[in-house]
């Protein structure tokens, strides 16, 4: 007897009304990972977390009027112990599935943001603490969620596969700048940074497709094969900062970083000025569909966010 395992076992009865609480023990069952043996029974592996959610249960069950019994068991006959074992290993197996499901979608429709792969990663963890006993799917999910993880900064419209040669030399000024239409979060930021920063007498060309055979005098950025755009975890704005050699200023190294978070959207950086820089772009994308309107509009924000940072440097 000493070699069996030892189950929790818990019995309860609800009240007719409310007849919401009937779904909601039953979602509270399923969240602590407890499995049915009978419509009224539901087991967990013999544990002091164990005891102490059904515990938690069993209080809610009886404030709302029913009843409820938790004792501990062995299994003597009937269902054996391998059975309930399996009874766990399917619910997890379930929800195992269901994240390599949402991988796969992800991975079809992508590129996936980083909250959604952040969340498929939090409902891993979450299943892993009911998988009392190590389900085989685990393996399948965790392998989808690896292939995510290896695509999460690749945009299919503008990254490089490879960096590109750092050391050639391009000679940046007055160049016709040329970038995909309909210009949001990264591409605005780039613009203004090219104009203020890097080349003032830059002029914009806005294409409707993300490949561009550059004629002379023209200079790519965030689309694809361009001569500065997203380069491994880095997004173009980035890869400009870097290649310009700008990263010698603390307020465009913060500037970004905001920029990397809005458009790759991992939370790297999370600084707090984020929420107001990602208001006002799309205050100004919901405002005109003029790509050179929005840059004109967004420019007086970046170089606010550009005083606010350098003066908060001389401060120090």
């Amino acid at each position: 007897m000493n070699n069996m395992p030892l189950w929790l076992a818990l019995l309860h009865q609800l009240p007719a009304k409310p007849p919401y609480l009937r779904v909601k023990i039953w979602r509270r069952l399923q969240g602590i990972g407890a499995v049915p043996l009978k419509n009224a029974v539901h087991v967990l592996p013999h544990s002091a977390e164990g005891a102490a959610a059904f515990r938690d249960l069993m209080a809610e069950i009886t404030a709302n009027g029913g009843e409820a019994t938790l004792i501990e068991a062995h299994l003597l006959a009937g269902q054996s112990d391998s059975e309930v074992r399996a009874l766990f290993d399917a619910a997890r197996n379930a929800d195992y599935e269901e994240v390599a499901q949402a991988a796969r979608r992800l991975l079809e429709t992508g590129p996936a943001s980083g909250p959604d792969i952040a969340r498929l990663h939090k409902r891993m963890d979450d299943i892993g603490s009911l998988d009392f006993f190590g389900a085989h799917g685990r393996q399948e999910a965790e392998a989808a969620l690896a292939i995510l993880d290896s695509q999460r900064y690749r945009h299919p419209d503008v990254s490089r596969a490879d960096p590109a040669n750092q050391s050639e030399t391009i000679d940046l000024t007055n160049r016709v700048w040329v970038t995909r239409s309909g210009v949001h979060v990264d591409r605005i930021a780039c613009a203004w940074l090219i104009r203020r920063f890097i080349d003032p007498d830059a002029r914009f060309r806005f294409v409707d497709s993300r490949h561009h055979d550059p004629a002379d005098g023209e200079l790519r950025f965030d689309m694809a094969d361009a001569e500065f755009t997203h380069e491994g975890d880095r997004c173009s704005f980035e890869t400009l900062l870097l290649r310009a050699k700008l990263l010698d200023d603390p307020a465009l190294v913060a500037i970004g970083q905001i920029i990397h978070d809005l458009d790759i959207g991992d939370g790297k950086f999370a600084r707090p000025e984020t929420p107001g820089l990602s208001a006002i772009l799309s205050g100004v994308c919901a405002s005109t569909d003029d790509d050179l309107q929005r840059i004109a509009m967004a420019s007086d924000a970046l170089n606010q966010f550009h005083a606010f940072f350098s003066n908060r440097k001389t401060d120090r």
